[in-house]
C-alpha cells in the first residue's frame, strides 16, 4: 500500500493529525529528519490521540536515508507541491507510491522535487477577491488526507477490475 512521507514537518499538531489519517487507513507514515518539534512533544501525541500504537512509523535520520528505504523497497516517489502543473486527480495511482509532503512553511526544496517520479498538485479555487488570487495551499493534514483518500479509492477500483 502506498507510504506518506512527511519531509522535516515542523508542526506537531499537523504531523499528528496525519499520523491518526494513517492508523485509520492502515498507511505506513515516514518521518524525514530533523522534525521542528520533539517527537515526544505533547500536541503530537494529542493530534493523534490514542491512536499512536496503530500508525507504522518510520523515522529516518535524513533525506538521503529515507531514498535508500525507498530504493529497497520500491516504489515511484510521488511529491505534492503547489508549484506542479498536474492534478492529482489526473494520476494514476501504484499500490507501491511513496507520496512526499514537504514542510509547512516552504514546501519541499527543488532538489526533492527533481528527485520525484511525478509532481503533482491539490488545484485551488483563483478569486479576484483575494490581494494575492487565492490559497496558496492546503494545511499540511489536510493535504495528506486529500491525496491519500483519493490513491486508496483508485486502488480499490483498480482491484474490482
Amino acid at each position: 500500500m502506498p507510504r506518506v512521507v512527511l519531509y522535516q514537518p515542523q508542526i506537531p499538531p499537523n504531523t499528528g493529525n496525519v499520523a491518526r489519517t494513517c492508523a485509520a487507513t492502515a498507511q505506513e507514515l515516514h518521518l524525514v529528519d530533523p522534525l521542528g518539534f520533539e517527537i515526544s512533544d505533547r500536541q503530537l501525541r494529542r493530534a493523534g490521540l490514542d491512536y499512536w500504537p496503530w500508525v507504522p512509523l518510520h523515522r529516518h535520520a535524513d533525506w538521503e536515508h529515507c531514498c535508500r528505504e525507498r530504493r529497497r523497497r520500491g516504489g515511484r516517489l510521488v511529491a505534492l507541491t503547489a508549484h506542479a502543473r498536474d492534478s492529482y486527480t489526473d494520476f494514476r495511482f501504484a499500490a507501491d507510491d511513496w507520496l512526499l509532503f514537504g514542510r509547512e512553511t516552504d514546501g519541499l526544496p527543488p532538489p526533492l522535487l527533481q528527485e520525484a517520479d511525478v509532481c503533482l498538485t491539490i488545484p485551488m479555487a483563483r478569486s479576484r477577491h483575494h490581494p494575492e488570487g487565492g490559497v496558496r495551499s492546503l494545511n499540511l493534514a489536510s493535504a495528506v488526507a486529500v491525496v491519500l483518500f483519493e490513491t486508496l479509492r483508485q486502488l480499490g477500483e483498480q482491484d474490482t477490475d
